[in-house]
């Protein structure tokens, strides 16, 4: 008895599910129920005859198997691709990327944004997070983090630095004077993220450089760290191409405080064989090599 070859639909399902970590978001993108994915994964493993997918935490990760499948599956997009409307263009379709707030704002998105004016059917899904490197990233294209990645059976490639300081409003060195020295700090409250919820152990400089200081208000946002400081609800250690951006905000201690962390970016092995993920990268690695002196403060 001979088992049937895995038929390019079922493949296709596959990638969708891959990228997408879940069936349901898979099934929404290809617009199939949740019944039929799992019914064609489920003819597909047994063409194979072994799982393509296994359960991680929050949704589905390739197995070995489902990786070699699924290089299979890009090349089939990419032929399925070449009948499709603008077909002479292969940067296109959808790359999912998560980021940091700032990078996400001030660096991916105009890279994006000129990256899309030549490539008018990429579509670019980008998630804002601050976090490690996961381990396992179905349903992730690119990742951008902060601090070198510890991770397996993935591309790391270091982007550059940026720097961050000690900044505060105006009207609050007004009305509570500027600080002169780091142990002076330690009467007003930091502006940063939540201790607790810190997943980047790169990102523990102000505890460590200013550890009197006491909380004063903290968020898992840069951008709420930004306005807090703004608003003078305390002193904030800030990404200086953020804050510099703002007149009304004034880096305090420089030769003191002056954090320098990099950016990396990790991939899947795989990525860079799909032309609009290559595309994305070299966009967005041609633009932070641009705003190098920006990041650097």
């Amino acid at each position: 008895m001979t088992t049937a070859s895995p038929s390019p639909d079922q493949l296709l399902v596959l990638l969708e599910v891959s990228r997408a970590g879940k069936f349901t978001t898979a099934g929404e993108s290809l617009g199939l129920n949740h019944t039929t994915i799992a019914r064609k994964i489920a003819a597909l493993e047994k063409s194979l005859g072994g799982r393509v997918l296994a359960r991680a935490a929050g949704g589905w990760e390739l197995t070995p198997l489902g990786e070699r499948a699924v290089g299979v599956a890009e090349d089939v997009a990419v032929a399925v691709g070449r009948l499709a409307p603008g077909a002479d263009d292969p940067v296109t379709g959808v790359v999912r990327m998560t980021a940091t707030d700032g990078f996400s704002a001030y660096i991916a998105s105009p890279a994006v944004a000129e990256l899309r004016k030549d490539h008018p059917n990429l579509a670019v899904e980008l998630i804002t997070v601050t976090r490690r490197a996961l381990q396992q990233r179905s349903g992730v294209d690119i990742e951008v983090v902060v601090g070198e990645p510890q991770v397996h059976r993935a591309e790391a490639m270091r982007l550059g630095e940026y720097t961050l300081g000690m900044y505060a409003s105006r009207d609050y060195l007004e009305r509570h004077g500027a600080p002169e020295t780091p142990e002076e700090l330690a009467r007003h409250g930091l502006v940063y993220f939540v201790d607790s919820m810190l997943q980047v152990d790169d990102l523990d400089a102000p505890r460590r450089l200013a550890p009197e200081m006491r909380d004063g208000l903290t968020s898992t946002n840069v951008f709420v760290h930004i306005e807090a400081t703004r608003a003078g609800a305390g002193i904030g250690f800030l990404p200086c191409f953020m804050a510099d951006r703002h007149d009304d905000l004034v880096r305090l201690l420089p030769g003191y405080f002056h954090e320098q962390l990099p950016y990396w970016m990790v991939l899947r092995p795989d990525s860079m064989r799909h032309p609009a993920v290559a595309a994305v990268v070299d966009a967005i690695k041609r633009k932070v090599a641009e705003a190098r002196p920006v990041l650097m403060g």
